[in-house]
């Protein structure tokens, strides 16, 4: 019997390339036709310029630029149905890990790329060249990044200098043919205490990988004339409209850093003594009569700029939620090679001090729960079952060592699970010294900030 060659072998024993030619090329190929009727003209028009730059295998770079509702998850559906389906291999990451969870087989860019989490000029991925990665790498005809504009530019960068030193090319990512996605309306990276021109020169576009870019643009809202809500059609387009104009600076001043924006009447709460109770009985009407109905939580959320409404916004809904609370306190302490390296002295730190401290990501000291209330996952724990960071939950129970959960939001609604808890280190740059706290990685999120409702999935969204 002739034997195999070396790269049947390989690809025979390559994990990775394994589960991205898993997939069932008849059924896929069937949803590719049913994917492709019902693209718009300018979907196809793009289709067609993504696939041509594929088949030609020289390469390419695009910015898929489109604000929210105008078709890009689905168009990212359709080509990765269309190549998969000849058995090419097709890599979806995003730069969140609840964004990833609406794309086939996605996973956080970070992850699929060994992409280091502290950035810095002239970072590089973390690939071995003779690794099971770079070989997948190598047989990828298509790599997608959704939701691109939040991460910062020297992220792109690093993957552009890894991917050329894999390949030894000198074209724009190693000649692979890679599609961004996203808008520039949005969040933006997060540069900490940075000013205006330093989170613009952090992003993408002022990336020396962005002139390589060609942007195809999309402009038609398809989500706002998909929409099956009671709301008139007309009023609905001219607030759409009047989002897009906030977008583009075209009220309120450009370029001024600050803008005084008139607010339509019927969108404000006028002459209330306390418009925060009036915010959350229309947002939760009748809440102590409709929080066991099963879509009641997925289907609505308040939004606020701060965290201190968030936080008071939430702590009056607990308050009135039936049932007995639960507390959970954490435990804090200092790395240990913190002590070592820097010659702390523990005591300094009393545990008063500790428990005190509030950073981005970190849940907190005291954590007061009850059996019912909706909470939002804080960290990625297990990403393939759908628990990301600002994943949407429901308690079910409160154990001593782990709180039962229900998903309520994302593609795997329904699904429950146990959360332990996790000892997590901060960050954040602004602490003088380098905590660890070991907690439940939830936060109640009745309300929740701004920038946690990126791909948060509500249907209803009351913005205070």
């Amino acid at each position: 019997m002739p034997f195999p060659n070396d790269d049947s072998i390989s690809s025979a024993k390559n994990v990775l390339l394994s589960e991205e030619l898993a997939y069932d090329r008849q059924v896929l190929n069937e949803e590719f036709g049913d994917l492709f009727s019902l693209l718009t003209a300018e979907q196809r028009l793009i289709y067609e310029e993504i696939i041509t730059a594929v088949c030609n295998i020289k390469g390419g770079v695009f910015f898929v630029y489109g604000y929210g509702g105008t078709g890009k998850t689905f168009l990212w559906k359709t080509l990765s149905a269309s190549l998969r389906s000849e058995g090419k291999v097709v890599l979806s990451v995003a730069s969140s890990g609840i964004a990833s969870l609406l794309l086939s087989g996605g996973r956080t860019a970070h992850s699929r790329f060994h992409i280091p989490i502290n950035l810095v000029e002239d970072s590089i991925c973390y690939i071995n060249p003779d690794s099971d990665l770079a070989y997948l790498l190598h047989e990828t005809s298509l790599n997608f990044w959704d939701e691109a504009p939040v991460v910062h530019k020297h992220g792109f960068e690093a993957l552009d200098r890894s991917l050329k030193d894999i390949f030894q090319s000198e074209l724009p990512f190693g000649g692979k043919v890679i599609v961004f996605g996203g808008e520039f309306r949005q969040i933006l990276p997060v540069v900490p205490g940075g000013s205006r021109q330093q989170i613009v020169n952090a992003s993408l576009s002022s990336s020396y990988t962005w002139r390589h870019c060609k942007v195809l643009k999309l402009t038609k809202n398809l989500r706002l004339f998909a929409s099956n809500n009671s709301f008139d059609i007309e009023k609905t387009t001219e607030f759409a409209n009047w989002l897009l104009d906030i977008g583009e600076g075209n009220i309120g001043g450009h370029n001024t850093g600050e803008a005084i924006i008139d607010i339509q009447e019927d969108l404000l709460i006028k002459d209330s003594e306390d418009p925060i109770s009036d915010l959350i009985d229309f947002a939760y009407p009748c809440i102590l009569d409709n929080f066991n109905k099963q879509n009641f939580f997925h289907e609505r959320a308040i939004l606020a700029p701060k965290n201190d409404v968030v936080q008071e916004i939430n702590d009056r809904l607990l308050s009135i939620f039936p049932g007995d609370e639960r507390e959970y306190l954490s435990s804090n302490s200092i790395c240990p090679t913190e002590m070592i390296n820097q010659n702390l002295d523990e005591s300094l730190c009393s545990p008063d001090i500790l428990n005190g401290i509030k950073a981005s990501g970190l849940p907190n000291h005291k954590l007061i729960l009850k059996v019912g209330v909706p909470v939002m996952l804080l960290k990625n724990i297990d990403q393939k079952s759908g628990m990301c960071n600002r994943t949407r939950l429901k308690v079910v129970s409160l154990g001593n060592r782990v709180i039962q959960v229900e998903i309520i939001s994302g593609s795997h609604i329904g699904d429950r699970h146990y959360i332990p808890r996790i000892t997590l280190i901060p960050t954040d740059k602004k602490l003088h010294i380098k905590l660890q706290r070991s907690q439940f990685p939830l936060a109640v999120c009745f309300a929740m900030n701004i920038n946690k409702v990126k791909d948060s999935h509500c249907q209803e969204l009351v913005y205070f």
